[in-house]
C-alpha cells in the first residue's frame, strides 16, 4: 500500500530556502537543497508542523474546495466535533448544523455521534480482553502513519477500528441511499476537516481498502460562511430539533476526551507531535506499567488545534466546555450487529521508508558508515547543511542524496587548510611572478 497523496505541499516559488521546517519535522521529512525545500514524501506524515512553522506561508494544505457538493446529485456534511469550538457563546449546535443544510448539503451527520459508536465498542473490546494492552487509537491519521514509519513494534497495539470519521461516512451514506434511493457514488459525504492529516487519510484510508468520505473542505473555508448563516437563523425556533451527539462525542475535539469516555482511570493522553514521540518511545521502551489506553494527538490541543481551524485551540477547548454542559452524556451505542463494521477491513502495513536497504547485511554496513561520517562531524545539528542533523546528513550522503563536505564547519576547515596551503606555495615564488607589499607605490 502506497502513500500516493499528501495534503501538505509546497510552493516553491514562496519558499525561501530557510530551514525553520527541517528542524520541527518530526519524520525529518525535509531537506533544503539549492536554496529550496525539499519533501521525502515517502516519510512525510501530514501533520502540518511545517505549514505551523514556515515563515513564507510556503507549505500548504491541498483540500477540495466547497463546490465539491455539485459534483453529487444528494450531499452529506460530515462535521468534526472541533468545528463546534470555532464559534463564540455556542450554546446549541444544531444552529450550526442548520447552517450547513442552508449552506447547500441535504443532509448532516455528526462525527461526534460516530465518535460515541467507537467509543462503545473499544469499551467492549477492552472488557473482552481482545485487544493488545496498552492500546493506542487510531482516531488521529499522523500519530498512525508516525506509528507506520517511525515504531513498527507498536502496530499491533493501535486500535483496529475505522476511525469516527470513517465510520460517520458509512452509517451517513446507507441512510441516504435508503432514503432516496440512489446508488452510492451519486452520494457525496464531505468532511468539514480541522486538519491535513485527515484530508490525507481520505485518499490514502489507513485500515480500509477505499474511504466512504468523498471530499474534505478546510474548516478555515467553511467558517466565514457559517458564521453569516448562523446570525440569519438566530431568531428560527428550534424546540423540535434532536440532538444526535452527547458530551462524549463532542468530547473527542479536544486532548483526553476519546480516553475519558473509555470510563477507566488507566489511560494517558499526549498532544503536541514532540510530546507523542516521546510517549512513543517510552512504550517502545516499555516504560509505562498498568497502563490499558493511549490518546495521541499530533495537534497541541487535540483536533482544536489543527492548522485548518480559525480559533486558538485553548480557547476553543474552553468553548466547548461551556457547549458540553447542555448536552446528554451520550445518544449514540454500539449494536451487536455493528462491530463487524468497525473493525478494519485491510491490514496496517508498515513503511520502510527509514530503511537503509532491504539487505540486513547492507544496512548495517550503511549504518557504520554513518556514524564514521557523524564521528567526522561537529555534532551541532544546526541544520545549515540542509539536514535536520548531522546523522540526517550523514544518511543522505550514504544514500548517495548529499556530500560530507555540505557541512558548512567542514568546508570552512578545508578553505582555511587550502590558505593555508596557498600562502606557504607563496612563499617559495621568485620575483617577478610574486607581488610584493608595497609595491603598488611609487618611489
Amino acid at each position: 500500500m502506497g502513500n500516493r497523496f499528501h495534503s501538505v505541499t509546497l510552493d516553491t516559488d514562496a519558499c525561501k530556502g530557510c530551514i525553520n521546517c527541517i528542524k520541527r519535522c518530526p519524520t525529518e521529512a525535509i531537506r533544503v537543497r539549492d536554496g529550496k525545500a525539499h519533501i521525502i514524501t515517502e516519510r512525510c506524515i501530514d501533520c502540518g508542523e511545517c505549514i505551523r512553522v514556515c515563515p513564507n506561508h510556503a507549505k500548504k494544505a491541498v483540500y477540495d474546495s466547497l463546490s465539491i457538493i455539485d459534483d453529487y446529485e444528494y450531499t452529506i456534511a460530515l462535521p468534526a466535533p472541533s468545528l463546534y469550538g470555532q464559534f463564540n457563546n455556542l450554546d446549541d449546535k444544531e444552529i450550526v448544523l442548520d447552517a450547513l443544510l442552508k449552506m447547500g448539503f441535504d443532509a448532516v451527520y455528526e462525527v461526534a455521534a460516530a465518535a460515541e459508536i467507537v467509543s462503545d465498542a473499544t469499551r467492549k473490546l477492552m472488557k473482552q480482553g481482545a485487544l493488545k494492552l496498552p492500546v493506542i487509537s487510531s482516531a488521529c491519521p499522523a500519530v498512525v502513519r508516525l506509528i507506520r514509519v517511525r515504531f513498527h513494534e507498536l502496530i499491533p497495539n493501535i486500535l483496529p477500528l475505522h476511525a469516527p470519521i470513517e465510520l460517520a461516512a458509512r452509517i451517513a451514506k446507507k441512510k441516504a441511499a435508503n432514503l432516496t434511493g440512489l446508488p452510492m457514488e451519486k452520494i457525496g459525504a464531505i468532511f468539514i476537516s480541522p486538519c491535513p492529516a485527515k484530508v490525507s487519510a481520505i485518499r490514502y484510508p489507513l485500515g480500509a481498502q477505499k474511504s466512504y468520505v468523498d471530499g474534505a473542505v478546510a474548516m478555515s473555508e467553511v467558517y466565514p460562511r457559517l458564521i453569516h448563516l448562523m446570525k440569519e437563523l438566530e431568531d428560527e425556533d428550534q424546540s423540535d430539533k434532536v440532538v444526535d451527539a452527547g458530551r462524549i462525542g463532542v468530547g473527542w475535539a479536544s486532548s483526553g476526551g476519546e480516553a475519558a469516555a473509555l470510563i477507566n482511570e488507566n489511560y494517558l493522553a499526549a498532544d503536541g507531535i514532540e510530546n507523542v514521540i516521546k510517549v512513543l518511545e517510552d512504550l517502545e521502551d516499555e516504560r509505562f506499567s498498568g497502563l490499558e489506553f493511549v490518546e495521541l494527538n499530533a495537534c497541541s490541543g487535540g483536533c482544536v488545534g489543527g492548522v485548518l481551524t480559525v480559533e486558538n485551540p485553548y480557547i476553543a477547548k474552553a468553548k466547548l466546555k461551556r457547549l458540553r454542559k447542555y448536552l446528554p452524556v451520550s445518544c449514540n451505542h454500539l449494536r451487536d450487529e455493528r462491530m463487524s463494521k468497525l473493525e478494519w477491513d485491510a491490514p496496517l502495513d508498515k513503511s520502510n521508508a527509514l530503511q537503509l536497504d532491504q539487505d540486513m547485511n547492507k544496512a548495517m554496513e550503511k549504518l557504520n558508515e554513518m556514524e564514521e561520517i557523524v564521528s567526522r562531524l561537529h555534532g551541532l545539528d544546526c541544520g545549515s547543511c540542509g539536514a535536520p542533523s548531522c546523522m540526517a546528513l550523514a544518511e543522505d550522503v550514504v544514500r548517495g542524496f548529499a556530500q560530507e563536505e555540505d557541512c558548512i564547519f567542514n568546508m570552512k576547515e578545508q578553505m582555511e587548510e587550502f590558505l593555508e596551503q596557498m600562502a606557504d606555495q607563496k612563499s617559495y615564488i621568485e620575483p617577478p611572478f610574486t607581488i610584493k607589499k608595497g609595491r603598488e607605490e611609487k618611489e
